[in-house]
């Protein structure tokens, strides 16, 4: 709890922002994004810190690049071959992760100077951290938004069911489900988020 409220990616640190403003119009894309980056983060850091000896300063940005793309491309070629659906609705936002603050920034700055097993456990905080982010934004967006709530639909080629709500709540509040929805949706969340922080600190 005390790393999720600290070290929290989007609300927290603001990263990553770009996909949480783009992907979360449903509940199974936001998470699906966010698993999709907690699998990068994960091999790239047990990579770099494997090689990390072996690489000097001053190629360190590149090669890093290098590696966390190649395990971009091996998750996109395996969502397009098994979850095609899923890989056309999360388009360019699956090839940016490669470039994605968080996963080089932890690269960078964890896993270039610490041990496998501890590149593995800071991978899983931060990228559960921003899954679970990505979650809520999805939920209150989704639920609120358009008034329906997607469990399985994208990803139904590989699970054979779909499990989506429609007609959840009485009301729907429309501007949620747009780009600005985005904003105001994670500008709440954050200051919730915040609230919740201070008062744990305080303690």
């Amino acid at each position: 709890m005390k790393s999720f409220l600290k070290d929290n990616p989007i609300f927290a640190l603001s990263l990553g922002l770009c996909s949480a403003l783009a992907v979360t119009t449903t509940f199974e894309k936001a998470y699906m994004m966010g698993l999709s980056v907690l699998f990068v983060l994960l091999f790239s850091n047990i990579f770099v810190s494997l090689i990390r000896k072996h690489v000097s300063t001053s190629i360190q940005i590149p090669v890093f690049i290098l590696i966390i793309g190649t395990f971009v491309t091996i998750l996109s070629l395996l969502l397009e071959r098994f979850m095609p659906s899923l890989y056309d609705s999360l388009g360019v936002y699956l090839s940016l992760i490669t470039v994605n603050c968080i996963v080089l920034g932890r690269a960078l700055a964890f896993a270039s100077k610490n041990s496998v097993g501890k590149s593995i456990a800071d991978a899983f905080k931060i990228g559960i951290g921003y899954t679970i982010a990505m979650m809520l934004i999805g939920l209150v967006r989704e639920l609120f938004g358009s008034n329906t709530l997607t469990f399985m639909n994208d990803i139904s080629a590989l699970t054979g069911y779909r499990l989506v709500f429609k007609n959840v709540l009485p009301f729907s509040l429309s501007i949620l489900a747009t780009p600005a929805g985005a904003f105001i949706t994670i500008g709440i969340l954050t200051a919730i988020f915040n609230f919740i922080r201070s008062k744990y600190e305080s303690n």
